[in-house]
């Protein structure tokens, strides 16, 4: 992701040679979406475990603040930086939104089916996915409702992660949590490799280093490009 927005900063300050279409090149949108793709799975394996371990509501709701406060600023921020194409509903956004989601519906499946909810949140990951395709109208391209997916024209923004069909990839992500902390939970408690050991501390402090990084790429790129003037 950091070398992602690292390339879009120099792209966007004139200083890939040729210029770079990260909107429409397939070299920059496959990345964005296996970015995103891991990002979505990475939390829903995350919400696995946090409903595994009980985790309480005032938890849950401090948790989910960081993530919607911190959204909140990526719009701010956006709006400063593209006044025309700011981010109302981006990958954090897209979390927030999805992250709710997730609480409300996952918990009341898993006491009712047990081991039958993996399956069913497979089959509703799959319809969240193809669901876009399906119920698309006009009605939703404005800022007010492009948040829900069913858009039939993107809008205009720098980050777009709607509710569909991404919600899906976060409940694939939830199956595979609790599949795995069925089948093979040691995966997921073993110790850390001692080389992988710096990856998991940014692991753990992954939304801080989401907000921090392109502020302090953005500095460096218009630092760099200061000193070259002078």
């Amino acid at each position: 992701m950091a070398s992602f927005h690292f390339c879009f900063d120099l792209n966007h300050y004139g200083l890939l040679h040729p210029v770079q279409h990260f909107p429409s090149d397939p070299f920059w949108t496959v990345q964005r979406t296996c970015i995103v793709t891991l990002f979505l799975l990475c939390a829903g394996m995350g919400q696995a475990v946090a409903l595994q371990a009980g985790q309480g509501w005032p938890r849950f709701w401090r948790r989910w603040a960081r993530v919607a406060g911190c959204a909140a600023l990526v719009s701010i921020g956006s709006a400063v930086m593209f006044p025309e194409s700011w981010i109302s509903f981006g990958v954090l956004h897209g979390m927030a939104v999805m992250l709710l989601i997730v609480r409300v519906t996952v918990p009341p499946l898993r006491r009712r089916l047990g081991r039958g909810a993996v399956p069913l949140l497979i089959v509703l990951g799959l319809l969240a996915l193809r669901l876009p395709g399906w119920a698309q109208a006009p009605v939703f391209n404005t800022r007010w409702l492009n948040w829900t997916g069913l858009v039939t024209q993107l809008p205009y923004t720098e980050d777009y992660v709607p509710v569909l069909p991404w919600l899906g990839v976060m409940l694939w992500g939830v199956a595979a949590g609790l599949l795995l902390l069925t089948h093979r939970r040691h995966w997921l408690a073993g110790p850390v490799p001692a080389a992988l050991r710096p990856l998991a501390v940014l692991g753990r402090w992954s939304l801080s280093f989401y907000m921090l990084h392109q502020p302090l790429l953005i500095g460096a790129v218009l630092a760099w490009l200061a000193f070259a003037k002078m």
